[in-house]
């Protein structure tokens, strides 16, 4: 580490995996901006709080007049219009919720309604704390909305597409081309409106299980649906599903699990106002390790694999000076500017696991140079 180049704003902390015992440590209570590593906070509090097992749903109710429906969001940014088969997680789509609506539609003798959509379950402002529009612009996340189709993105199969202008009416006119594919007039294009209460429901679609989509948001670091997520802890814990609702609701969770010293404004660690330590991402990685808490597993499961999956799926290559530690390292990335934060496992050279955080607070932060501290891991006997 003295190498690297960086010199202040270096923080390290190693463990065994199985007996806890400290391995390494460099500053390792220091608190330093987490970038994506933040979304280990946000995956071990969704699967503690929500429970891997559940689902986000998607309805259609009955609108405030006879042929009127209104499409509900309710936090599911995997919602797709189709999807290709063979597809994991296998998202909830359009086409099979019109099919629902138009079998119920026309069992009661109506071929024809006006389309109302509801985005009103996140209250507050669709950008976090700390964010820049620019994160937007470039396509790193959408503006977050309860009603959104493939996290907002133009282009769905590229994580970093560019995000439509209004995700919640390009989902309403998705559902509207599906309705109409299937026999149903739709009259007039779709309008925001609020469900009535209570309305009765017409039809509905569920999300992939929680734990699929905790795997997905670590593997792709997918910032959309880390902050939907949270949402769902907010909601679990009777916080406002809003930015603010969802970091206490998170904080609440990393107290009752013991975890201190973490402090999130946004779910996704684009917020450069978050704050963890490097003992604090081991400690999570712990817990999720560890037999009393098997809700957690889908935290380590859906760590990506050095030089093969996910984020790391382009790093650790033969031309790399960390190339010894592909396929023995999975860890989770964290890259903004002036920040590059790696935490994960890592195998040495006599199999033994250990537990990992290395952040670096540096101009010259890259995610190169930790890949090196996660490889001398991998290559040695400790």
């Amino acid at each position: 580490m003295s190498d690297s180049g960086i010199d202040d704003g270096l923080y390290a902390y190693v463990v065994d995996a199985e007996t806890g015992q400290e391995l390494f440590a460099r500053d390792e209570t220091g608190v330093a901006v987490p970038a994506s590593t933040t979304k280990l906070v946000t995956a071990v509090a969704t699967l503690h709080a929500v429970g891997p097992g559940e689902h986000i749903t998607t309805e259609v109710v009955q609108g405030s007049a006879p042929d009127e429906v209104v499409l509900v969001g309710a936090g599911d940014s995997t919602l797709t219009e189709e999807v290709e088969p063979g597809a994991y997680p296998r998202p909830a789509t359009m086409e099979e919720l019109a099919e629902s609506t138009a079998h119920k539609l026309s069992a009661a003798g109506v071929d024809s309604v006006s389309l109302g959509y509801d985005d009103s379950l996140y209250p507050g402002s669709d950008m976090a704390p700390g964010w820049k529009q620019g994160y937007v612009d470039e396509g790193s996340t959408a503006t977050v909305h309860a009603l959104m189709l493939d996290g907002g993105r133009v282009y769905k199969e590229q994580n970093y597409s560019q995000r439509v202008g209004d995700p919640p009416l390009a989902a309403a006119q998705a559902f509207a081309r599906r309705l109409e594919a299937v026999g149903i007039t739709v009259e007039g294009a779709p309008s925001p409106v609020r469900a009535p209460d209570g309305a009765e429901a017409v039809a509905s679609v569920d999300s992939p299980p929680i734990s699929a989509l905790v795997e997905k948001m670590m593997l792709d670091s997918d910032n959309v649906m880390a902050e939907v997520l949270a949402r769902q802890v907010a909601l679990a814990e009777g916080e406002e599903p809003s930015f603010g609702g969802a970091s206490a609701a998170v904080h609440a969770v990393m107290e009752e699990l013991g975890i201190p010293d973490v402090h999130v404004e946004d779910a996704s660690g684009l917020s450069v106002n978050n704050r963890i330590t490097p003992e604090a991402l081991v400690d999570l990685l712990l817990l999720a390790s560890g037999d009393e808490h098997p809700d957690l597993h889908a935290v380590l499961s859906g760590l990506p694999t050095a030089h093969f999956t996910g984020t790391l799926d382009d790093r650790y290559s033969d031309y790399s000076q960390s190339a010894a530690g592909a396929g023995l390292i999975r860890a989770k990335t964290g890259t903004l500017n002036g920040v590059s934060t790696l935490a994960g496992l890592a195998y040495d050279a006599e199999g033994r696991l250990m537990v990992f955080a290395f952040m670096a607070n540096d101009p010259a932060a890259q995610g190169s140079t930790l890949d090196t501290f996660a490889t001398v891991l991998a290559e040695c006997g400790c």
